[in-house]
């Protein structure tokens, strides 16, 4: 039950950070090429004695420029540190990180099975010391009164996706290698096999629609 609510806790969160980068980049973008075809708006109709549509288009200018999103781009990027340490924790769990298995491919089965556990064990081993320092860091810098330049929050908050993040991390180790021991089997993510079997449930729903 804990970790069904695990997993779906992190596929939310990491979508909402997703999301959230996604539009604040759209909306700053559009903010920042409306105040220059305003202002070019501005000056055409100007030269060209469009004294009404200068009026409005600097009124428009006026409010647009008015909207402060300096602090856009500060917050996108710690929006992508906290989506890229909950994503690698994500990428253990299904499988998708790169790994080199040339050499766990040239020895037996039970060389193969021991390999594989070491690899599993340092994973574990590694974030569990990530996120013991981290942790250690955010309580450091937590005792001060640092803020960030633009969004004037709590550093320590930034910070924390460190030993959250390699947390979550050290658990999917963790659970990937129990896993593996019990039943001798690690996830492993094939973009090409995961295409074949959308697009068979996509005409077997199409063919029972037919039907």
């Amino acid at each position: 039950m804990f970790v069904r609510f695990l997993d779906r806790f992190e596929e939310a969160f990491i979508s909402l950070l997703m999301v959230a980068a996604v539009l604040l980049i759209f909306v700053a973008v559009c903010q920042r090429y409306s105040v220059s075809l305003l202002a070019d708006l501005v000056s055409w109709s100007r030269a060209n004695g469009h004294e009404s549509l200068m009026g409005m288009a600097r009124s428009t200018y006026r409010s647009v420029a008015g909207i402060n999103l300096l602090w856009a781009q500060e917050l996108c990027i710690y929006l992508f540190v906290w989506m890229a340490k909950f994503g690698a924790a994500y990428g253990v769990r299904v499988g998708i990180h790169v790994g080199v298995d040339v050499l766990v491919n040239a020895v037996g089965p039970r060389w193969q099975r021991l390999l594989v556990t070491v690899s599993l064990a340092s994973g574990v081993l590694f974030t569990a010391i990530v996120a013991w320092i981290g942790g250690h860091f955010v309580y450091g810098i937590a005792q001060t009164a640092q803020v960030t330049a633009d969004l004037e929050m709590p550093v320590w908050i930034v910070y924390l996706a460190v030993p959250a993040g390699s947390l979550l991390m050290c658990f999917r180790f963790l659970q990937a290698m129990v896993h593996y021991l019990r039943t001798g089997e690690i996830a492993h993510h094939e973009p090409a096999a995961d295409l074949i079997a959308e697009t068979e449930q996509g005409l077997s729903e199409n063919q029972g629609a037919r039907a």
